[in-house]
């Protein structure tokens, strides 16, 4: 989400505070860009303005139920501090979830999608901590005119007609063998539904099946609010936010 984005935000915000869930797991690109935890604090713009309205809401419902995120390609700059002032948790990507008798596989997703290389690429370079460090380091106002432009890029990169990469499914697959678990649930691809992995090689030839979360966009003609819910006892099941609160 961003600043310029109001339905959307407004549709979340009834979400976050009416949900019935015992716990939320946000995994990752709540935010179109973020730069920095300090722009809660001393920035002046729109953008500013709705980090703190997003913090609020987060807050706000960390208070009735267990809040979980994971950072995703766009965000992933989200720091300890502004997790803390949300009172959410953090998690590592991928992570385990163990929820009643079923274990599945957490993940954004971008790691997987070994397809789009020149990503791979910048990701291994953003995700050091040497390069956040310098980043961070910056002033703020460099670094929104940083973010800017690689958006901008990103933007004009997809709009050329350029799809979006699909995860690698015998990373995948060997990411869930590893891990035990018979499902995976990632965001990132812009290609939402659930399916079954291809079949892996003669030692890992289980079923393995995965969910893929939707972006969120109240604007697009048909939109897009769509959460994976999970109750005990059943699968999880992919519902639009309002009706599955």
């Amino acid at each position: 989400m961003q600043a310029s984005q109001p339905a959307t935000f407004a549709a979340w915000r009834d979400y976050m505070a009416r949900t019935s869930a015992d716990a939320l797991f946000i995994l990752g690109d709540l935010f179109e860009v973020w730069v920095g935890d300090d722009i809660v604090q001393v920035g002046h713009d729109a953008q500013a303005d709705f980090a703190r309205s997003c913090q609020r809401v987060l807050h706000h419902t960390a208070q009735r139920l267990a809040l979980f995120f994971m950072h995703g390609n766009r965000d992933f700059l989200l720091g300890a501090a502004f997790a803390g002032d949300c009172a959410m948790t953090l998690l590592a990507d991928p992570c385990v979830l163990q929820f009643d008798t079923q274990r599945c596989l957490l993940s954004h997703g971008d790691a997987l999608c070994l397809g789009d290389v020149d990503y791979q690429h910048f990701r291994a370079e953003v995700r050091t901590l040497a390069w956040q460090q310098r980043f961070l380091a910056k002033p703020l106002a460099e670094r929104q005119a940083i973010a800017q432009a690689l958006r901008a890029q990103s933007q004009a990169h997809h709009a050329s007609g350029a799809t979006y990469a699909d995860v690698d499914p015998t990373l995948a697959r060997h990411w869930l063998q590893k891990a035990k678990a018979g499902t995976l649930i990632h965001g990132h691809t812009h290609r939402p539904g659930s399916d079954w992995l291809d079949a892996g090689d003669a030692h890992d030839a289980a079923p393995r099946q995965r969910h893929v979360l939707s972006d969120w966009d109240a604007s697009a003609a048909v939109p897009r609010l769509e959460v994976l819910r999970w109750r005990a006892g059943s699968a999880p099941q992919r519902v639009i936010a309002a009706s599955g609160l």
